[in-house]
């Protein structure tokens, strides 16, 4: 992927800053957090929103976004896709007449403090619809490649742009009209709500490749399928069955492998966030 043909914007770097870095905005939290790899490491995402305080989150001494460290391409990656992400979910919003709210991008080592509550290394990459804000942890690059099978450079923009997949939703309402829906349904049937939450923020990943490769012509050959693993990867039956042994559907909150390869693919092969209709 010729990522350094994008452009920069800044991110909150909280790298060495320890676990007591304070996000800026805060808010009440209302929805289900994303959190890609809980099943490897063994965290329910309903357990993070249940221990997060239910009070605003102090803005201040928040991080600034800044530029990345020079030389620190790793940063410099993950700040570019993230703009990309605003660039390319703008323009989009402004063709129907809507306003893109933009995301920020939080990078941090170990724990950090969110909009959400605590939020922690092991959780894995993840969205705070409480401070507009997605969180990760570089490290999480080489868990992708070692632990999951999922090496290069587009895998870890995937995940990103799965991220900002959320914040989409968020923006639009939807992510809070499914948390109201699932207070009122039994845990399988929440379970289903949020298996289409996370496919659809899968196919708005996708959405994003196709738009922002037509802007900028970055893609190489094999960027597509590097995602396509990525997406497989992180499937719950794959997960699932590293983490016990065995696969519970009726526990998947985030889809199984064949279905977020499959959403993914149909948001890049449209590029129309209308294709992404996973509630219907």
């Amino acid at each position: 992927m010729r990522w350094d043909l994008g452009r920069s914007s800044g991110v909150q770097d909280r790298r060495g800053m320890g676990a007591g870095a304070i996000a800026g905005g805060g808010g009440i939290v209302t929805v289900v957090v994303a959190l890609i790899g809980y099943f490897v490491f063994g965290i329910d995402p309903r357990t993070f929103l249940e221990t997060a305080p239910t009070q605003q989150v102090a803005g201040s001494g928040a991080v600034q976004a800044s530029a990345c460290p020079e030389g620190d391409t790793a940063c410099q990656f993950a700040d570019v896709i993230h703009t990309s992400t605003i660039d390319t979910w703008t323009p989009l919003f402004q063709a129907r007449n809507q306003t893109y709210r933009p995301s920020q991008i939080a990078l941090y080592t170990g724990g950090t403090q969110t909009g959400c509550g605590m939020g922690q290394s092991a959780m894995g990459p993840f969205y705070c619809p409480a401070d507009d804000t997605i969180y990760i942890d570089l490290n999480f690059i080489n868990t992708l490649e070692k632990d999951l099978g999922a090496g290069g450079d587009f895998a870890m923009a995937y995940v990103i742009a799965h991220e900002a997949g959320h914040h989409v939703q968020n923006v639009l309402g939807i992510s809070e009209k499914v948390q109201a829906a699932q207070q009122r349904l039994s845990e399988r049937e929440g379970n289903v709500l949020s298996v289409r939450l996370e496919l659809q923020a899968d196919c708005y990943a996708g959405v994003w490749a196709k738009q922002s490769n037509t802007k900028l012509n970055w893609l190489e050959a094999g960027d597509v399928e590097e995602g396509l693993r990525a997406a497989a990867a992180v499937g719950d039956d794959t997960l699932q069955k590293r983490g016990q042994g065995m696969v519970v559907p009726d526990s998947f909150t985030h889809g199984s492998s064949a279905d977020r390869m499959k959403w993914f693919r149909t948001g890049y092969d449209t590029g129309n966030p209308s294709a992404c209709d996973t509630f219907g």
